[in-house]
């Protein structure tokens, strides 16, 4: 695909990856010069692994230059950012927040709404990883060896609460609007340990969660050409004001300008709807 400033090579894995809830595809965005793009929250954790010459310049909260990387973690419902980069070349990878913890190596709470180097997280193995991904030929190649990682990591790490589990999944079935209130009757704990447990474990607190799974079903609804009022009345939202309003919290902009963000544009192609996807996300 194209867009005003760059040609995009999105390239999909030929089969489901290994472990549930987990989705990569590959890039390389090539533009003649530096490119920015606005990276859209989403809810899965992100990790972008680059394997090119260049590393991302990336702006979080207007500081630019505050952080240059050649691989990056970013936490579940983390704030919009800007990434500035020359001839892109990296695997994007979503990792349900389920799997998330065990594969980074640590409590999704310590990576809540964050972006950092993934070198910080898994020190010499992200050059290692990049440096065999430079090396392989094919992105069949590449992807097999992102598997072959994150399955390692998996099980070396701790598993989540069932009761966790199902809350999650539950949030992730309704759109975002199971009513949070009912999550600790249902597994029967109390709300102070449901919110502590849930937050500890995959990031955020269970409302905050279930407004970015709202946000997420919301935003590619507007994508697709659907009107904000028609998304605002089935999304759960009180009214258009209230969807506005979340929009620009997880964007940093309005509605009509976030359906032109590339990084959203993107999506049926890197990301396109197929049996299980719920499955992989919500597992």
């Amino acid at each position: 695909m194209a867009d005003s400033i760059a040609a995009w090579e999105i390239a999909r894995p030929s089969r489901v990856t290994a472990l549930p809830g987990v989705d990569m595809a590959g890039f390389r965005i090539r533009g003649g010069s530096p490119i920015d793009l606005r990276a859209i929250p989403h809810p899965a954790v992100t990790v972008a692994v680059g394997f090119g010459d260049r590393p991302f310049d990336i702006d979080i909260d207007g500081a630019v230059g505050r952080m240059r990387a050649e691989s990056l973690a970013a936490g579940l419902g983390f704030s919009a950012f800007q990434v500035c980069a020359e001839d892109v070349e990296c695997v994007q990878i979503r990792l349900s927040p389920l799997v998330a913890h065990r594969v980074l190596g640590l409590p999704l709470a310590e990576l809540r709404g964050s972006v950092i180097a993934l070198d910080d997280l898994w020190d010499r193995a992200a050059p290692r990883l990049r440096e065999r991904l430079h090396d392989a030929r094919t992105w069949p190649e590449r992807f097999a060896l992102i598997d072959r990682e994150l399955m390692t990591r998996f099980h070396a790490g701790r598993e989540v609460d069932p009761e966790v589990v199902w809350a999650w999944r539950r949030i992730v079935a309704s759109h975002g609007q199971a009513r949070v209130s009912e999550l600790a009757g249902r597994i029967g704990w109390s709300r102070q340990r449901t919110w502590s447990r849930f937050g500890s474990q995959i990031g955020l607190t269970p409302k905050r969660a279930a407004m970015l799974v709202r946000f997420d079903h919301a935003i590619h609804r507007l994508v697709r050409g659907d009107t904000p009022a028609q998304v605002a009345a089935d999304g759960g939202y009180a009214d258009q004001s209230h969807l506005h309003h979340d929009v620009r919290a997880f964007t940093g902009t309005t509605p009509a300008a976030a359906v032109h963000e590339p990084w959203l544009a993107a999506d049926d192609r890197a990301w396109p709807p197929r049996d299980g996807a719920q499955r992989r996300f919500g597992y």
